[in-house]
């Protein structure tokens, strides 16, 4: 199945998707492969606001007199959020999986680790979409109450996917 199918699946009933996703038992080299496909799209999104903060950085210092090689390129941003989103995010929320499934413990959950983590990168890659439409509000509004209504948005997008997912997993 398409990924862009599994998102709207996802939309459409997160309990019952996970469920099916979960009985598919994919490796954890997929589940991981899925994690860094998601951060990727993050990264993705963040291109519009990373190419306004290096436009506006490039105009403050022509204004400051300072040298062109005083500011960070649009390609020496990107890259630092390369490396962070793409390979450094995806352990942390490893990480943050890890402490859910244990929060769940706490809380009567039943799942294992494996759970935890699938539910975080479906939530993560269902969200995909919202969080590229805030990278569009970030870059070409800038800061202010768009962005800021946006990203309360999408991240009770998120937290909605996840939860579900998680208790369904967790259950």
């Amino acid at each position: 199945m398409a990924i862009t199918a599994d998102i709207l699946a996802a939309w459409k009933g997160p309990r019952q998707f996970i469920r099916t996703k979960q009985a598919e038992n994919p490796p954890d080299a997929t589940v991981l492969v899925l994690m860094m496909a998601a951060c990727f799209l993050v990264f993705v999104a963040r291109w519009p606001s990373l190419a306004r903060d290096a436009e506006l950085q490039r105009q403050a210092a022509e204004t400051a007199g300072l040298p062109a090689d005083q500011v960070p390129s649009l390609q020496a941003l990107m890259g630092i959020n390369l490396f962070v989103l793409v390979f450094v995010l995806p352990l942390i929320l490893y990480g943050l999986a890890a402490l859910s499934h244990l929060v769940a413990r706490l809380f009567g959950g039943t799942g294992d680790h494996r759970g935890a983590r699938l539910a975080l990168v479906w939530a993560l890659l269902a969200t995909a979409p919202a969080m590229l439409f805030q990278g569009l509000v970030a870059g070409l509004v800038g800061p202010g109450l768009q962005l800021t209504l946006v990203g309360l948005g999408v991240a009770g997008l998120f937290l909605w996917q996840w939860l579900s997912m998680l208790i369904e997993t967790e259950s």
